[in-house]
């Protein structure tokens, strides 16, 4: 399976994330984007770093772009052929919701520009918790350059999620608002029925 964790920044992918690679133990590959990868590293600290505050929306979608194409080709891919579960997280739900909700691209940008990823999720866990909530979680002295972005941005990027899992399909929403633990054991049901 590809299962990816979806949300809004704060709203507990990675602890998630980290959960179900432990509780699936060696069959499963935990991956986070971007990075993932040496490449993917590299481009994630130009990314988030605070010192490219200038960067334009259109360099940002193609450096995620970038990064995801390397993570696919070097991990996704070779763990999918080995019959490993991928565990993601983030993936290409994330440029939708951030760089054309948020950002305000063209989602067949978005699109074109990561036709050549991996196949699409077999699941996605949407984090459901509003980015009011989300940014009390976190550390502001430690915010990266994403997660500075002003609350307008944190809105429409929670908006794009809201209308990604709106739409169905793969998406499994999860209030995101309780306990870790409770959450995971919802994720664990989930996927009996998977």
């Amino acid at each position: 399976m590809f299962i990816t964790f979806e949300g809004c920044d704060g709203s507990g992918k990675t602890v998630q994330a980290g959960l179900l690679r432990d509780r699936l133990g060696e069959r499963a590959v935990l991956l986070r984007e971007p990075g993932g990868t040496e490449v993917g590293e590299q481009i994630r600290r130009i990314l988030i770093s605070k010192e490219n505050g200038a960067m334009r929306a259109q360099a940002e979608a193609l450096l995620y772009a970038a990064a995801r194409a390397q993570l696919t080709e070097e991990k996704i891919k070779p763990a999918l052929k080995q019959g490993l579960t991928i565990i993601c997280d983030r993936f290409i739900d994330s440029s939708v919701a951030y760089q054309c909700f948020g950002r305000g691209l063209p989602r067949d940008f978005i699109e074109r520009i990561n036709s050549f990823s991996a196949p699409e999720p077999d699941v996605t866990f949407f984090l459901d918790l509003p980015p009011e909530k989300s940014m009390l979680r976190m550390k502001e002295s430690g915010l990266d350059r994403i997660e500075l972005a002003d609350a307008e941005f944190h809105r429409r990027v929670y908006a794009g999620y809201k209308a990604l899992a709106a739409a169905g399909g793969r998406f499994v929403v999860v209030d995101a608002s309780r306990e870790r633990d409770e959450i995971h054991e919802e994720i664990m049901k989930t996927l009996v029925y998977i």
